[in-house]
């Protein structure tokens, strides 16, 4: 059975990551975003089909999200090599081009296992979307289908409704009175 997260500690976590113009590596912990709203993603790979559509709309979207406070982190199971090919690829050779937050390496496949999207027979991991609250608390999750891509406007509607600190109602959007 698998274990819930949302409304526990956000798993922990150490990766080597590249900037998003991928020009630069570096390191991310979870501890980095105390303080501030967390979008942490992952994807299943890089030079796909399904990923730079979503990685491309949460970049375009990243002032919107800055604005509510929160920071972007995209995570696979591929090097930090690879993510820094693939940002430096141009999109008309099947590269990502540059984006708004950096890409993290999760090449040990650890932090997917402990966010529960690791395809263990695939090694990759689902697409999984969460959450995290200032406090380091896990306060969302979708996982979706390798197949389907997530939605931004989705993501920002929850993540506002978080936000607003109250009951909010199905189909809530910012604006809307809480319950």
């Amino acid at each position: 059975m698998a274990e819930r997260l949302v409304g526990k500690p956000a798993p922990d976590f150490t990766m080597e990551t590249v900037t998003g113009d991928g020009k630069d590596f570096g390191k991310v912990s979870l501890s980095d975003y105390r303080g501030k709203w967390l979008v942490f993603f992952f994807y299943p790979l890089d030079f796909t089909f399904v990923c730079p559509t979503e990685i491309t709309a949460l970049s375009d979207a990243a002032a919107e999200f800055a604005e509510l406070d929160t920071e972007i982190l995209g995570v696979s199971v591929d090097s930090i090599h690879s993510h820094k090919a693939w940002l430096n690829t141009p999109k008309d050779m099947n590269g990502l081009g540059p984006v708004n937050f950096p890409l993290a390496s999760d090449i040990t496949k650890k932090v997917a296992s402990d966010y529960g999207v690791l395809i263990e027979e695939e090694g990759i991991a689902l697409r999984g979307l969460f959450i995290i609250d200032p406090e380091g608390e896990l306060k969302y999750q979708v996982v979706n289908h390798n197949d389907v891509g997530r939605s931004v406007e989705e993501t920002l509607r929850v993540l506002q409704a978080l936000q607003s600190g109250g009951l909010c109602a199905m189909n809530w959007k910012p604006g809307d009175k809480n319950l």
